[in-house]
């Protein structure tokens, strides 16, 4: 006899604890999450695909492990969801895209994520994770190759959002953000680049964790931008993604920008008294083309954490206004010479042609959709002869003015408070034929990501979008100085006691 669906809607730590103690065993929290998966993702489109029977043997594992009387780890049990950026060897990886997908044989579906690529290896949070005996039960969607900001641009299709189905979840790590959202996993792990974690947190009503640059190593995440990529977590309160987050930082020899710094109490930091703390808010992220509904709610949460003993005071940030046109160039730089391995000679798809050039030709033509082509040839063009140093040296020294800001305002402050996106989540469809509208939803992300900083995104209260109707998630956004993610979840959590909303989910999920 199964347990109720509902242990799904505890928190991380409760879970764990729970399934520590016996009180419910793993094997029947990994099958409440599938039932939950079976019955909720074909509307929403969370999942490519779904281990169920994997996912059961380590669960029973878990269970067998404490009836041995050993100890169990820290995420004992707890169902979490993996963005398919993540190389998993008991699963495929497709990163959202054709290129990681063999071919159809006759009598199949022309494009099945369950014919992804098998890597041989699982990323390092991936290892991490199965150490904490955490459960995996399946593979997130996402947009292809971590480009988008809609989770439209996914070869197989859209993640719709819980909170209205008609609208993007936010990206590139949408489906892990949906997971989280309509209670079909506690937590889940994503990546952000520039936006990728912060973003759909603050468009789904979850809480979501970028670290500071190398904190978390990036050995099997597939890569888009290098120098910015970086796996984060997502749960639906802070200490749940605080302890994820904390599983799996740490030193990793196999990433040589793996910090070796030692990874503080990221959970046990929250509850801690904040009352003195400096918040520091930059008005160049409340300029025009805020909407003026989620500027009132941020400024509202700001002015909660003042009423906790902050201290709240203006800051300064002269070169965001750049930041958007550094980080489309120094990104799709990086996204240009890491996706030349997608050549179909080693892995994935391969179309054939009539010789090596032909192949590859055919190969990248068909498996890159609409976007990454786009990304692949602007950070070709930049990174070209006679174009180097007017854009991509150029972005680079933008790149150092943005990062000096922050280190010029965290001489006065602790943390640092903005809007996460400039509007609530907006409708499928809206953008994904404007590249630059969708590149500018990640307006206020952006500059975190090229400093290296890390940052979170938390619930605040939720406003109605532009034309009415029912009320949608709005994130306030922290960022703090290097490697201060401890200070993030306490300025966090402290927050999220008193936030309008704290415990709201999606209504009218089955």
């Amino acid at each position: 006899m199964g347990i109720d669906a509902s242990v799904l809607d505890r928190s991380v730590g409760d879970l764990a604890r729970l399934v520590q103690s016996g009180e419910v065993s793993a094997v029947e929290v990994t099958r409440a999450a599938i039932d939950r998966i079976e019955a909720r993702d074909p509307a929403l489109g969370a999942f490519l695909t779904v281990q169920a029977d994997e996912a059961i043997a380590a669960a029973r594992a878990v269970d067998d492990k404490r009836a041995r009387g050993e100890a169990l780890g820290k995420l004992a049990g707890v169902p979490i969801g993996l963005k398919d950026a993540l190389c998993t060897r008991d699963a495929p990886t497709t990163s959202g895209s054709k290129i990681l997908t063999r071919r159809a044989r006759p009598g199949e579906p022309d494009l099945d994520p369950a014919r992804g690529f098998r890597p041989p290896y699982d990323a390092h949070v991936v290892e991490r994770l199965r150490a904490a005996d955490a459960v995996l039960p399946g593979k997130c969607n996402m947009d292809e190759l971590a480009m988008g900001s809609s989770n439209e641009n996914s070869a197989f299709f859209p993640v719709k959002n819980p909170w209205d189905l008609t609208r993007a979840p936010g990206g590139s790590s949408g489906g892990s953000a949906v997971a989280v959202a309509a209670g079909m996993t506690p937590a889940a792990l994503g990546s952000d680049t520039g936006g990728s974690i912060r973003q759909p947190a603050a468009f789904t009503g979850t809480v979501g964790i970028k670290p500071t640059y190398g904190r978390v190593s990036r050995y099997g995440l597939i890569a888009f931008a290098s120098s910015l990529d970086q796996v984060g977590s997502f749960a639906r309160d802070v200490r749940g993604a605080a302890r994820v987050l904390e599983v799996v930082a740490g030193r990793d020899g196999r990433d040589a920008t793996s910090l070796d710094a030692p990874v503080d109490g990221y959970e046990a930091a929250c509850g801690r008294d904040v009352r003195g703390l400096r918040v520091g808010v930059p008005e160049e992220y409340f300029a025009e083309g805020l909407d003026p509904a989620v500027a009132a709610s941020v400024r509202s949460a700001i002015d909660g954490l003042r009423g906790l003993g902050c201290t709240v005071e203006p800051v300064h940030l002269p070169h965001t206004r750049y930041a958007v046109a550094a980080y489309y160039v120094v990104a799709t730089a990086e996204c240009s010479s890491n996706l030349a391995r997608f050549d179909g000679v080693r892995f994935g798809l391969r179309v054939p042609g009539r010789d090596l050039g032909a192949m590859y030709d055919a190969t990248r033509g068909a498996g890159f959709g609409r976007e990454v082509k786009r990304r692949i040839l602007l950070g070709t063009y930049v990174l070209s002869s006679g174009y180097y140093d007017a854009y991509y040296l150029r972005a680079q020294k933008v790149r150092t003015l943005v990062r000096r800001d922050f280190e010029d305002a965290f001489r006065s402050v602790d943390v640092i408070a903005t809007p996460v996106t400039p509007t609530v989540a907006f409708p499928l469809g809206e953008k994904v034929d404007d590249p630059l509208a969708m590149y500018l939803a990640d307006v206020y992300t952006l500059p975190a990501s090229l400093a290296g900083l890390p940052a979170i995104s938390v619930p605040c209260a939720p406003v109605s979008p532009g034309g009415g109707g029912a009320p949608l998630p709005v994130g306030l956004h922290l960022v703090a100085p290097p490697l201060h993610e401890a200070r993030l979840c306490a300025v966090a959590h402290a927050w999220e006691q008193i936030s309008p909303a704290r415990g709201l989910v999606p209504p009218g999920l089955p």
